[in-house]
């Protein structure tokens, strides 16, 4: 059996056969759940600073994180078995009247992969289904994506719903293509991520504030 830092590296390089094999090793080998997800989150964390250098690009990304998917998926009935929970939830979806998703789905990879727990509504999303989702998970973040100018607007009228729910506590996060930090400012989100790697590190910001 092959040890864990050989996971971390199946994941790094996106082997999807190396890292769900080691992955079931390990859990027939009895390894401790939580020590399987660090190896397998440090393979994630090394991928989401290679990316934010530009030292690696979209496509690795995607392949690292189906490899990290795909291992998670045979550890999560451990981690539920062992009592292991996300750090916390978080709800992401592209805004209503946009069908982009290739940025929202590798922020949802990078959340996944730094073991935060996520509910991805898709795309076109109305503000309603953002908050029926919140108050349904108890998630503790909102990611709210648009790739088009014309679709930014939903934005500020989803984070009114938000907090018109009662959900002020919910931090919410913005990005996408024509997203600046100063349109996030303006429209009272809690965080601006300009890419995947940088929403990691905006959500456990934010949600520790």
């Amino acid at each position: 059996m092959q040890d864990l830092q050989a996971l971390t590296e199946a994941i790094k390089v996106g082997n999807r056969a190396d890292a769900t094999r080691i992955t079931q090793e390990h859990i027939d080998a009895g390894t401790p759940a939580r020590a399987i997800l660090d190896a397998l989150i440090a393979g994630m964390d090394d991928v989401g600073r290679r990316f934010k250098a530009n030292e690696i690009f979209v496509p690795e990304v995607l392949i690292a994180a189906r490899a990290m998917k795909e291992s998670m998926e045979r550890l999560e009935p451990l981690l539920v078995k062992e009592g292991i929970q996300p750090e916390f939830t978080a709800v992401i979806g592209t805004v209503q009247g946009d069908l982009h998703d290739i940025g929202k789905n590798l922020v949802a990879m990078m959340w996944r992969g730094a073991n935060i727990g996520v509910i991805d509504l898709g795309t076109n999303v109305q503000p309603d289904k953002f908050v029926q989702a919140v108050q349904e998970h108890g998630a503790k973040l909102v990611g709210l994506s648009a790739l088009l100018t014309t679709t930014m607007p939903a934005m500020q009228t989803t984070i009114d719903a938000i907090r018109s729910a009662g959900l002020g506590d919910v931090k919410v996060v913005i990005g996408g293509a024509p997203v600046t930090e100063d349109f996030a400012d303006r429209i009272g989100a809690d965080g601006y991520a300009p890419d995947a790697a940088t929403a990691v590190e905006v959500a456990k910001k934010v949600v520790a504030v």
